[in-house]
């Protein structure tokens, strides 16, 4: 007999992680149960990185130090101060980065405190790129238990994962044990959807286990095409703008794509979820797609379109939630 693993990933998209923090809270207020106690796995990338730490920190108690309702605050109280509106910071981005790391250094000191990766409250992962060694790097909790060089704080591992080029600067850090540092920079610039990368640290972890339940929850995504008359005489600078969104909701598909491959389940219920919202669902918000845009009307925006989902997506969700309070085992 092998219980169902469950796994739970999370995309990056900066302010627009409002959107998967309001399907988790909804999710925590249906089932009754905090996230940390639903899923075996949970990982994120960037903003998603940022949820999936604060999901699985803990308290003096040792249980989840925050509700995903309180990381919606998060965004809503402390956004401005990652992202603060200056007139320069278009300027600034072309030149260097465009907002100081002062601000999201400070929040995310606020929330995370000494707090070690080693502590969270179930096995966590957050893709970060290691600009030095050319490659990937995983920040894991299942390792930093283990070994004392992969133990980060908290607020490090997360200010790796969002270190998004031309936002902010890259983050140059060690561990504990570390001698020399390594300088990251966010991990969507391969893994903005980390859900294959979850699955794969899920089978790792437990290699006893038959059953796997996949949760994969977008920031979000534009439904702009362009057609062969706007683009045949594009050059570098119309397609600065165009190709990193293109580029990465085709890696995030592609992962997709996969999952509804391996996961593939004729009988019910079904073993992979995947919600993403359209950010042109309700009409257009004037710049409301930026990952920046902290702005009160912009976060409000993006609170509809994430009960715009939940309503769109009614069965499916009460479908997961019932999975994830019943804790099937199956033989």
């Amino acid at each position: 007999m092998s219980r169902l693993i469950k796994v739970l990933a999370i995309d990056g998209g900066g302010i627009r992680g409002v959107i998967p923090a309001m399907l988790l809270a909804e999710i925590e207020k249906r089932t009754g149960q905090a996230i940390a106690e639903l899923f075996d796995v949970i990982a994120g990338t960037s903003t998603g990185g940022i949820l999936a730490l604060g999901l699985t920190k803990p308290n003096a108690s040792g249980k989840p130090a925050y509700s995903a309702a309180n990381l919606v605050h998060l965004y809503e109280a402390e956004g401005a101060r990652i992202f603060p509106k200056s007139s320069l910071s278009k300027i600034r981005g072309l030149v260097n980065q465009k907002y100081p790391a002062i601000g999201i250094e400070a929040v995310l000191r606020q929330y995370f405190g000494d707090t070690m990766l080693s502590q969270a409250l179930k096995t966590v992962l957050v893709p970060s790129y290691d600009t030095e060694l050319r490659r990937p790097y995983f920040f894991k909790s299942r390792k930093a238990k283990a070994d004392s060089d992969r133990n980060f704080p908290m607020a490090t591992v997360a200010r790796a994962t969002s270190a998004a080029p031309t936002y902010f600067e890259p983050l140059q850090a060690k561990s504990n044990q570390g001698l020399v540092p390594s300088t990251f920079i966010d991990g969507g610039v391969f893994a903005n959807n980390p859900a294959m990368c979850a699955y794969v640290e899920a089978r790792k972890n437990h290699p006893e286990a038959h059953d796997f339940l996949v949760v994969s929850l977008g920031t979000g995504e534009l439904t702009t095409s362009f057609n062969y008359a706007q683009i045949k005489n594009w050059g570098l600078l119309e397609w600065a703008r165009p190709i990193f969104n293109i580029v990465s909701d085709g890696v995030s598909d592609t992962v997709d794509y996969q999952l509804q491959e391996l996961l593939a389940n004729e009988e019910n219920p079904p073993r992979y979820y995947r919600f993403q919202a359209s950010l042109h669902a309700l009409g257009k918000l004037d710049r409301g797609n930026h990952i920046d845009n902290a702005s009160p009307e912009n976060i409000a925006f993006l609170k509809r379109i994430a009960q715009n989902t939940i309503h769109n997506n009614e069965r499916e969700l009460n479908s997961l939630c019932h999975q994830l309070v019943a804790g099937l085992v199956v033989s």
